[in-house]
């Protein structure tokens, strides 16, 4: 059996997913300095974004990839 077939009859079945759902959040900028009061980097952020990480992550992957 090819690895197509088998990924087609996904949506024939029923998958359980279990694990947190969470929200991952990224960060883009750049550094030009390291914090005084502490050894780490400041950021100017430049962009932020969200996205589904964790069990909501594979749901979201089994649920739009597969179709």
């Amino acid at each position: 059996m090819e690895l197509h077939d088998i990924i087609g009859g996904f949506n024939k079945k029923k998958i359980l997913v279990i694990g947190d759902m969470t929200v991952d959040k990224f960060i883009i900028g750049e550094v030009n300095r390291i914090s005084p009061e502490a050894p780490v980097p400041v950021v100017d952020i430049g962009s932020e974004s969200l996205a589904m990480g964790g069990a909501a992550n594979i749901i979201n992957h089994l649920t739009c990839t597969w179709r």
